[in-house]
């Protein structure tokens, strides 16, 4: 059965692009955060998650999200929030770090996020950026959900043996973090992300 007539995340939309906290809606409500390296396919995810191609801009050349990009789904008071690439990106170190700081401040003070979906390749899962996000998120206690995404790039005995892999990992890193095959190509796991992300946002 379809699961598109009764997707929320369909009435997703673009609000506006932040270059610093201040910029962001006020703190109240429900966001969840999607981080990722800039070539980790996580504007297709959130497009895949959306249904809805043109949401989140994708591009052959990694590193285009450079702002913290807010999306409104049924209502203000819950949003997706996309956050800078990181790893990745051919910028300038002044850049670098002012992304830096204010994710780490975001990710620290916004009471509003409810949790952090951190965006990874299934071929090359846990690099150091990926750790970090993890240990942060676990030290400022949010929820965090790894999507390994590109799974169709892995055949199914492959992407079952990273899986395992991953789980055993971020249990030591982030205890109570989860994980999940994901192809926004071959729609693998889009209703088990769909599920999450409803459920931290609080969507009847």
């Amino acid at each position: 059965m379809s699961s598109k007539p009764s997707n929320p995340f369909r009435k997703a939309q673009f609000l506006t692009s932040a270059n610093k906290l201040g910029q962001l809606p006020p703190d109240t409500g429900n966001e969840v955060a999607f981080a990722g390296r800039s070539n980790a396919g996580k504007s297709s995810a959130l497009n895949a998650i959306c249904d809805q191609q043109g949401l989140a801009r994708t591009s052959k050349t990694p590193g285009r999200t450079q702002l913290l990009n807010v999306f409104p789904v049924d209502d203000p008071a819950r949003r997706l929030i996309d956050l800078p690439g990181y790893g990745y990106a051919k910028v300038p170190e002044a850049m670098r770090l002012h992304w830096r700081g204010v994710i780490d401040t975001y990710l620290r003070t916004r009471e509003s996020l409810k949790g952090l979906v951190l965006v990874m390749d299934a071929r090359h899962p846990l690099k150091d950026f990926d750790c970090h996000m993890l240990e942060f998120g676990a030290a400022s206690g949010r929820a965090c959900h790894c999507l390994l995404t590109k799974a169709d790039k892995l055949s199914r005995s492959e992407g079952l043996r990273t899986l395992a892999a991953v789980n055993k990992e971020i249990a030591t890193i982030a205890p109570g973090a989860s994980a999940q095959l994901f192809s926004s190509l071959a729609k693998t796991g889009l209703d088990e992300a769909r599920a999450l992300v409803a459920r931290w946002l609080e969507i009847p």
